[in-house]
């Protein structure tokens, strides 16, 4: 159920609410950054919209700057703050995404962490004919609008 451009149900559009308590560290009309309450490590930062969009491809274009700007700054700042070497910044879209409401992780990283478990296989491709035809495909995708 939608009221507001909040879901009723989203954990995240509660907090955006006021109704959930957060430990937050942004504030402002279009977007909110608090800690992830089961953090990978001590300054874990989610990055939302104020307002209840699902994955990326739902946030409207005018709302691409402010969100990808706030996440630029927490990124700096959770580096500063944590005494970070840098950050791990990810998003899941739909798989993985244990809130179905945009959100972006900025995680503190340090030079030998134990997060190489987090990371994924990585294969090649089977032929550089395959992966022309997968560069051409995602072009083609590119010339029409997301299906919002």
């Amino acid at each position: 159920m939608v009221v507001d451009n909040t879901v009723t149900e989203c954990r995240f559009c509660h907090i955006a609410g006021g109704t959930v308590a957060a430990n937050m560290v942004l504030d402002e009309d279009e977007v909110l950054a608090f800690l992830d309450h089961r953090p990978l490590f001590p300054g874990h930062v989610l990055v939302v919209p104020r307002h209840h969009h699902r994955t990326l491809i739902d946030l409207p274009p005018a709302c691409l700057h402010p969100f990808f700007e706030a996440v630029q700054r927490v990124a700096a700042a959770v580096t500063e703050a944590m005494g970070a070497d840098g950050t791990f910044v990810a998003m899941n879209n739909e798989v993985s995404q244990s809130v179905p409401h945009l959100h972006v992780h900025v995680v503190p990283r340090r030079r030998k962490d134990v997060l190489r478990g987090f990371f994924w296989p990585r294969s090649r491709y089977g032929s550089e004919g395959e992966a022309i035809d997968i560069a051409q495909r995602i072009r083609g995708s590119l010339l029409r609008p997301p299906h919002v």
